[in-house]
């Protein structure tokens, strides 16, 4: 295959392949946090996101939430469908923490139902803020009916992921996605879902097994990493892609 760079980002770089319509995802080692202000390099982290984006993925794929996803092609790097992507992050919030709690009279662990979804402006020159609908449709970012379809999408992977991250003992307190157009337009979830766009909790302890761990300045990031791969992915996998 072709490897022509396309992209790179804080985390990831997305490489140009003979076919138009794939690109390949390789996940590194770099980790960032607050606004860019803190990074780091942590050996396997990269490859701990790509097996569990992947999985998770697969699960949405399985549910009938459509996905840029194709195939692994190694631990660290993703075939995916090229997409045009929009520039939105998607939020969606179960539980009231982090920035939410800063912002809003909410109390830290209050439990959001119906889940809170909202939308920020992904460009770094403008400190991705958060946006409302006029502002969107004003930017010409998404149309309403856009914007429409992509809180169903985001509603419908909360419900799917919520349900299979239980079952192996983990709470989906958090995620940010992303989303963009195939080829056929349909908008479909794109970039990753992993540690470091998500905010998981285990089940029984409360401990975190996300990102959080790093901006907390705390030790122990890519073995909160390497619990989720173990937890989530099958004996069978695990041993596909030498988990130890």
């Amino acid at each position: 295959m072709n490897k022509e760079l396309l992209y790179t980002g804080k985390a990831k770089d997305v490489y140009k392949t003979d076919n138009e319509d794939e690109v390949i995802v390789h996940f590194r080692n770099d980790i960032t946090a607050l606004d860019g202000g803190k990074t780091d390099s942590l050996e396997n982290k990269g490859r701990y996101n790509t097996l569990i984006s992947a999985k998770l993925f697969e699960v949405l794929e399985s549910k009938g939430v459509k996905t840029q996803y194709i195939d692994l092609i190694t631990s660290e790097e993703m075939l995916s469908k090229s997409l045009k992507m929009i520039p939105l992050e998607v939020i969606c919030r179960n539980i009231a923490t982090g920035s939410l709690i800063k912002k809003y009279p909410f109390q830290e662990k209050q439990e959001l139902n119906p889940p809170i979804i909202q939308f920020d402006y992904k460009n770094d020159e403008f400190h991705d803020p958060m946006l409302n609908d006029d502002i969107i449709i004003a930017l010409n970012i998404a149309t309403k009916d856009d914007l429409e379809r992509i809180r169903e999408i985001t509603r419908k992977l909360n419900s799917v992921l919520v349900d299979f991250l239980k079952e192996h003992g983990i709470i989906l307190v958090d995620f940010k996605i992303e989303v963009g157009f195939d080829k056929d337009n349909n908008i479909v979830v794109g970039d990753e879902i992993s540690p470091d766009t998500t905010r998981l909790w285990d089940i029984e302890t409360g401990k975190n097994f996300d990102k959080d761990i790093f901006r907390k300045n705390e030790s122990g990031v890519v073995s909160a990493y390497h619990k989720v791969v173990k937890a989530i992915l099958t004996p069978e996998e695990q041993k596909k892609w030498n988990v130890e």
